[in-house]
């Protein structure tokens, strides 16, 4: 497994463990970025490995040449002194290193298509982290006005709630059904207390005031005596008190 197929199971394991708990939305996509950022710290470390690893091939290859350009330089110089044994050997040693140095090359051009698919791999990942963090602040907008919308939606499901509204009235009901019950309480008390034969003639008395206010009121302007039963009186010109009596007479005289 690679490194970077190693980063993408942590990281989905990290992001698959933030959304099952899906605690607060924000938050899970700060630690998501924050959790990104850390894998992409450790892949950098491990690409900085594989370069160094590259550079370290690159440099024995060039060792491995200059030595084996080394040997070639002293099989020239044994048969330039007549010492061909020493020739010969020092080309079996040209030989060995020269072969190790294209071995080496080899290995070293291989790693060093990797290193370079590497680098490729962490730019293309640093990339989608950076989209990650400007998508962060939009979803951190959309999770909040989804939230707004969610506590709408409770409070309009609480005001199309009328359990408290129907409390409302049935104690409205209850009290006033108290009310007539005192009502009637009271009325049978002051119903069944004292003399009823007094109330009953109370009432009377009560329903002729108007009449005995009219008596008082016109013996009061002198219309009729003050007695219940005296004469009635007019009032004349001048002011005179005239009788019932006179007041014919002076009709029939008149005539």
């Amino acid at each position: 497994m690679g490194i970077f197929d190693r980063f993408s199971t942590v990281l989905r394991s990290n992001i698959n463990d933030l959304i099952s708990r899906a605690e607060n939305p924000e938050k899970m996509l700060n630690q998501l970025i924050v959790d990104m950022k850390s894998q992409l710290a450790k892949a950098k470390q491990q690409v900085a490995s594989a370069i160094a690893d590259e550079k370290k091939l690159e440099a024995d290859a060039l060792a491995m040449k200059k030595q084996a350009e080394d040997w070639e330089r002293r099989a020239m110089l044994a048969v330039q002194e007549g010492r061909d044994d020493l020739a010969k050997q020092a080309l079996m040693r040209y030989n060995e290193s020269l072969q190790g140095a294209q071995s080496l090359h080899e290995t070293w051009v291989r790693s060093k298509q990797e290193t370079e698919a590497l680098k490729l791999s962490l730019r293309q990942l640093n990339d989608k982290i950076e989209e990650a963090k400007r998508k962060k602040n939009i979803l951190i907008a959309r999770a909040r006005r989804a939230e707004a919308q969610e506590r709408i939606q409770q409070t309009m499901s609480g005001l199309s709630d009328k359990s408290a509204f129907d409390n409302f009235e049935r104690m409205a009901e209850k009290i006033e059904a108290n009310e007539r019950k005192a009502l009637a309480a009271a009325e049978l008390q002051e119903e069944f207390s004292g003399d009823s034969l007094q109330k009953q003639f109370e009432v009377l008395e009560y329903h002729g005031s108007a009449d005995q206010q009219l008596i008082e009121l016109k013996a009061k302007m002198g219309l009729i005596g003050s007695g219940s039963g005296g004469d009635a009186k007019r009032l004349g010109k001048g002011g005179e008190t005239i009788h019932d009596a006179e007041y014919v007479e002076d009709d029939d005289t008149t005539k």
